[in-house]
């Protein structure tokens, strides 16, 4: 068994770790104050190749594996959760299921867009009355005259409302006990998308609500065949839990890097408290916490890169990082005493 990275994968990381540091870090602060979206960001991380990091050069991506994928979204998250979500909602959510399930048409028209990321994409599976449960979606579309004719509302939406949206990717029944997934252009009439959502945090993530009214949507922009959107979210959520259990295991590690560094600084009774036994033990849980996260992150992406079955590795990687970077950040936070507030 092999832990070391490629020197293909370290390239990405140090990479990644480096425009973190030099280029959001600095601007990671006031663009979460003024709920500004990143869009010069986005345009530095689109020159990178991040944008479309698992797509074929083909088709406007750069080729890499889910392993430096993974990687990247993790540095990201590091220092801004906002740009990270930015990136991974478009990639893995957006940009993949027209990868996954489009047809060569499909593929053409809008890949070369969004891999490269001069375009984004969003993916509508969220609704007021189906999240978790997704097969209860309300949202339907009725084929007419060569036309899907959709009806309905979508809900935390990432990335659905920039400036440089192309489509959202929906789920809809179809017919009775039948979803499929439609992609839908930004500007169709009859689909409209709200104000930016306020939230508690990821001030810089465009988040929307979305609704449609009588939206007629071409009956080509069917994605994959009819009636298996069900199966097509299904595969796109498992390779989304790899994305979230990254941006735990960077948010984590961004707040233990904090925590250790105020722990040398902060003096008490004539000392640092990383002199203190409580705080040491504290710092060790952390950084544990942290790695055994980052491992099952890791062979997550391994697995899906081996085109093996990778829904249970992905599913316990999300599962505990995700309470992991919750206890973590909470431990950061009371290392930090009144200032972590």
């Amino acid at each position: 068994m092999n832990f070391d990275l490629t020197h293909e994968q370290q390239l990405v990381r140090d990479t990644v770790r480096e425009f973190a540091a030099s280029r959001i870090a600095p601007v990671a602060a006031e663009l979460d104050r003024e709920h500004r979206f990143p869009y010069d960001l986005v345009a530095e991380l689109a020159e990178l190749g991040l944008m479309g990091m698992t797509e074929p050069e083909d088709y406007g991506g750069a080729g890499a594996d889910t392993l430096s994928y993974a990687l990247a979204i993790e540095e990201l998250t590091r220092i801004d959760s906002s740009v990270a979500i930015t990136v991974a909602a478009h990639h893995s959510l957006g940009t993949l299921p027209i990868f996954y399930f489009g047809n060569e048409e499909q593929k053409r028209e809008w890949l070369p867009r969004l891999a490269s990321g001069k375009a984004l994409a969003a993916f509508g599976l969220t609704e007021p009355g189906a999240g978790s449960d997704a097969g209860a979606t309300r949202t339907t579309a009725e084929l007419r005259d060569g036309q899907w004719i959709v009806n309905g509302s979508k809900i935390f939406i990432t990335n659905a409302g920039t400036e440089i949206t192309a489509c959202v990717t929906i789920t809809a029944r179809t017919g009775e006990d039948e979803i499929s997934n439609l992609i839908v252009p930004n500007g169709t009439p009859g689909y409209e998308v709200s104000a930016p959502m306020e939230k508690m945090g990821w001030h810089a993530s465009d988040t929307r609500e979305l609704s449609f009214r009588d939206c007629a949507v071409p009956e080509g922009n069917l994605l994959g065949p009819r009636g298996q959107g069900f199966n097509q979210f299904l595969e796109i959520l498992d390779g989304g839990r790899i994305s979230v259990a990254a941006m735990a295991v960077g948010l984590a590690q961004g707040a233990y890097d904090l925590a250790a560094a105020y722990a040398q600084e902060r003096e008490q009774f004539g000392r640092p408290i990383a002199r203190f036994q409580a705080v040491q033990f504290r710092l060790a849980d952390m950084a544990t916490e942290i790695e055994a996260a980052r491992n099952l992150v890791y062979k997550a992406a391994w697995v899906k890169d081996q085109r093996r079955p990778f829904g249970k590795e992905a599913a316990i990687a999300k599962l505990y990082s995700g309470e992991m970077s919750n206890r973590v950040v909470n431990w950061a936070l009371q290392v930090h005493g009144g200032y972590g507030y």
